[in-house]
């Protein structure tokens, strides 16, 4: 996602002539200070891992691939941690794909986890969306305590007692293979989906399409996420989650930003990275996300682009 200044004035957004949106009614604009959107990009700190313009990882179970884009800065992040609390068949991946800097999505990399994991072990097995959602809730809380700009997307896979519990806020997504077939389980949070739209407006917020894409007060394409102090109101930090038991048919998951999934589809994802995560005795997942990552740049993608690979068949 890109994020631009903010003119002094809001920006003429409007419905293409043909949409049969311009039947909506337009809530009143909000003065929202121009200021608040406008992110300064310091000099460049010292090269480090999260910086560099690509980033290879290779642990156990997991790969990770991410390439950076257009901006000085990779804004992308992840995490990932197994083995947790002993056990080899629990673990916690997320993918987070900041916005107006990278304090979010280092916040949300580095907390997240910590704040899902603390709610999962205070409740019920039977309570683990609900855990799931404090621990978002609890991390935005803990963000939005910072004197920091910006905001992140993010989309989690927790491991826990043979269950793969999957959770994301704005449009990173995660696509689980069933045998070959791609099946999304998570859905993007974006202010062009009709409920998130009504929920928007109905908190008197604003939606219209700018330049080509919906946005909400005329700036932000997402509808959820970690930060956005300024757009708190509509932007939400609560997650969907899904939770299915891990089977043998599940071979893979697939957690992006979107930089991948704006140029790839679910399928074509899961047609490219299959073959080389399952069935043969030359593995190589890592090489998997460097191939749906060049497929995306090949495409035309300017953006940062994050591809983690989760081998399922460790956690039957």
């Amino acid at each position: 996602m890109l994020s631009l200044p903010i003119p002094s004035t809001t920006p003429s957004c409007s419905s293409p002539p043909s949409s049969p949106l311009l039947k909506r009614r337009r809530p009143a604009k909000l003065d929202i200070p121009a200021a608040s959107f406008a992110f300064t990009i310091s000099p460049a700190p010292a090269p480090s891992p999260a910086m560099d313009a690509v980033v290879e990882v290779e642990g156990r179970g997991f790969y990770v691939f991410c390439k950076r884009g257009r901006r000085l800065h990779m804004e992308d992040r992840y995490s990932a941690a197994v083995d947790i609390h002993g056990e080899p068949k629990q673990a916690f991946f997320g993918i987070f794909d900041g916005h107006g800097g990278t304090k979010a999505s280092e916040f949300a990399a580095h907390n997240l986890e910590k704040n899902v994991l603390d709610e999962v072990v205070r409740r019920d097995e039977s309570d683990i969306e609900e855990a799931v959602k404090h621990g978002y809730l609890n991390t935005d809380s803990e963000f939005l305590k910072e004197d920091f700009h910006g905001g992140s997307c993010c989309v989690t896979a927790l491991i826990r007692n043979g269950n793969l519990v999957v959770s994301n806020v704005g449009d990173c997504r995660a696509v689980i293979s069933r045998g070959g077939v791609a099946e999304a389980l998570t859905s993007d949070h974006k202010p062009s989906r009709e409920d998130e739209r009504d929920r928007i407006e109905t908190q008197g917020g604003y939606v219209d399409v700018c330049r080509g894409v919906w946005r909400i007060q005329g700036s932000l394409a997402v509808s959820r996420g970690i930060g956005d102090r300024n757009l708190k109101q509509w932007v939400i930090a609560e997650p969907e989650t899904k939770v299915l038991k891990i089977e043998p048919m599940h071979d893979l998951l697939i957690l992006a930003s979107d930089g991948l999934w704006e140029k790839v589809s679910n399928q074509e994802a899961v047609d490219i990275a299959r073959p080389f995560c399952v069935g043969n005795d030359r593995q190589q997942p890592l090489l998997a996300c460097k191939k749906l990552v060049d497929l995306s740049v090949s495409r035309g993608s300017l953006d940062d682009i994050s591809v983690m690979i989760i081998k399922l068949q460790n956690y039957v």
